[in-house]
């Protein structure tokens, strides 16, 4: 078995002629030559795959049972091989989920950062949160109208998994008689069995009282005991009496976090808020997106020299034959109504038709009639219009085809309540040296390095976030060290070319510092500025200097004057090549007799500059 070297003796995968060759072990190894010559034969389809088949191999048989068998390549004997990971020129994938921050992990670290040094505002009033004493939660409660319904609730369990039988017999050993499950009152005498794969909210209620002045007494001893209970947090529902709970308003009360100018209450954020991954700190309303489909009025009408009973809605054209005449009748009874005529293109009909046309009559009710048989039947009702018609049907099919249709009339634009900035207002009112999370990763990686290496925190603060620091920082130098300064944290990963995605992964790869594996890259300078080169060269020698074995795929002339060891592949491409040409340190590649590679490098051929 070789130890210092990967031994390939016979590989015959696609165009290989039964290529054996030496590639030294913890070496920043290029295999160059023409393009056909069969590098990623050598390179992909032959060391990784071997090195990936031999990995899921060493798993027991239960975790094989989940994965793909893999194909023994096409070779005799490979030796001394490491586990392998291929860091391929391919597109990040369409998640809209995924950024450039989160595919770095640099995102992990910015919420623990924010999560443990962040000072919270109120996002009402941008005004510092400030603490809150049982007493002023208990003015706030009283100032409610007099008549009003109190509910106290203590948190007992927040957004947690299990079965929870233990916090309902502890509940119930505190004297407490009922709790809040999931939004739902229930006795302790019988508590309800709760699925224990799924998280639950699980609230005591401490009291049930009606807002008026004999009460303070009582609503204070309450109100101290909900915060003891749900350590410095209480919840109320507050609503009239005889209503259903449903309607109730619910607000949250701390004796830690509270606006003293709007009196809104805040709970402790953690790492999970900062998170758009999260229900507990993705925007309510785009569900952490930043995103949301609209109808756009110009796919609806896309030629609005046409007249509307002549075509003009698009939405309106591919329909049956019944469906058809109905929606004439329909147009008829609107130009009756508004007094417009069919034939009038759409652009000239006054912006309330329009108006009404596309997204209804609100409570103006039309007159519609059409012939049933012999007879005209008549009714008044509101129209509902086109675009809401689009969105029912788009809420009650159960057709992809159909939802993909009326997907065809809409658009995305930057959510209307987080402004495209994906979290709750709660987590974006954070900030760390002026900034809110969202804000630091919309700075490119230059930029953002600029900032933590400039960033001046209290002493305190700097003793609890010094590793989280200086791991951004470190990830963040990857990312500049690999060309990508110029790339902003929360640019979707959808967006990057080939290129750019893969030196995203070899950036990552160098922060994991793993150490003993085999590198397999395709053409990483694809794409990059000359004036980078050295950058990603330097960074790839950094990987083989923690320990690894780092083979590139690659045609740069520095990249290849530079590299440890050359594997040239030749000498022409597709059935003419595939065979071994050179494989030792560069410097004896300029010899090789044969080699359009080596004649290339000593000058010996050349591609002329074309005349301008």
């Amino acid at each position: 078995m070789s130890t210092d070297s990967i031994l390939v003796e016979g590989a015959r995968e696609h165009n290989l002629k039964n290529v054996t060759v030496r590639i030294p072990h913890n070496a920043f190894t290029v295999v160059t030559g023409l393009s056909g010559s069969g590098k990623s034969s050598l390179a992909f389809d032959t060391l990784y795959a071997e090195g990936q088949r031999k990995y899921v191999e060493s798993l027991s048989a239960y975790a094989r049972q989940f994965l793909d068998q893999l194909q023994k390549p096409d070779v005799d004997l490979i030796e001394g091989l490491s586990p392998a990971i291929a860091i391929e020129q391919r597109t990040a994938g369409a998640n809209p989920r995924s950024i450039v921050a989160t595919t770095t992990e640099i995102h992990d670290y910015l919420r623990l950062l924010y999560a443990a040094v962040g000072h919270q505002h109120c996002h009402r009033c941008g005004r510092p949160i400030q603490r809150q004493s049982a007493e002023q939660i208990v003015s706030r409660l009283l100032a409610k109208p007099e008549g009003t319904a109190l509910v106290l609730l203590a948190p007992l369990v927040e957004g947690r998994k299990g079965a929870h039988a233990d916090v309902f017999e502890r509940a119930r050993r505190d004297g407490f008689v009922r709790v809040r499950v999931d939004g739902a009152i229930a006795d302790l005498d019988s508590p309800p069995r709760l699925d224990k794969q799924r998280k639950h909210v699980i609230e005591a209620v401490v009291d049930r009282l009606v807002v008026s002045p004999s009460i303070r007494s009582r609503l204070t001893d309450s109100v101290e005991l909900a915060l003891k209970q749900g350590d410095g947090v209480m919840k109320t529902l507050s609503g009239k009496v005889g209503a259903p709970l449903s309607a109730w308003t619910e607000e949250l009360h701390s004796e830690k976090n509270a606006c003293p100018r709007c009196g809104i209450s805040f709970e402790a954020l953690q790492a999970r808020h900062f998170s758009f991954n999260s229900p507990y700190g993705a925007c309510p309303v785009c569900n952490g997106l930043g995103l949301m489909p609209v109808f756009d009025e110009a796919r609806i009408v896309p030629d609005p020299a046409k007249p509307v009973g002549g075509g003009a809605i698009l939405a309106w054209r591919s329909s049956g034959r019944h469906e058809a005449i109905y929606r004439r009748m329909v147009l008829r009874s609107l130009a009756r109504h508004y007094g417009f005529d069919l034939e009038t293109p759409w652009r000239d009909l006054p912006e309330p038709v329009r108006r009404a046309i596309l997204h209804g009559s609100g409570d103006d009710p039309v007159q519609f009639g059409g012939w049933r048989g012999a007879r005209w039947k008549s009714y008044s009702k509101p129209f509902e219009g086109v675009i809401p018609s689009l969105a029912r049907r788009m809420q009650e099919t159960e057709s992809d085809a159909i939802r993909s249709w009326i997907a065809s009339f809409m658009t995305t634009l930057p959510c209307t309540a987080c402004g495209g900035l994906r979290l709750k207002p709660e987590s974006l009112a954070c900030r760390v040296a002026g900034k809110n999370i969202m804000e630091t990763m919309h700075l490119d990686a230059r930029r953002c390095l600029d900032f933590f290496s400039s960033l001046s925190l209290s002493p305190e603060e700097t003793a609890i976030s010094r590793e989280v620091v200086r791991e951004i920082r470190r990830r963040l130098r990857f990312l500049c060290d690999v060309g990508l300064d110029y790339i902003a944290l929360d640019r979707p990963s959808s967006t990057l070319s080939g290129g750019e995605a893969q030196r995203i992964r070899l950036a990552t790869q160098v922060g994991a510092g793993l150490v003993g594996v085999l590198y397999v890259l395709d053409e990483p300078s694809i794409g990059l500025h000359q004036r980078d080169n050295q950058r990603l060269l330097d960074t790839l020698k950094g990987l083989r200097d923690l320990g690894n074995t780092v083979v590139v795929v690659e045609h740069d002339e520095q990249t290849i004057r530079e590299a440890d060891w050359v594997v040239d592949l030749g000498p022409g491409a597709g059935v003419h090549g595939g065979e071994l040409l050179y494989a030792g340190t560069p410097a004896g590649l300029l010899s090789c007799p044969g080699s359009p590679t080596a004649e290339y490098l000593s000058g010996a051929r050349r591609i002329e500059v074309p005349p301008v």
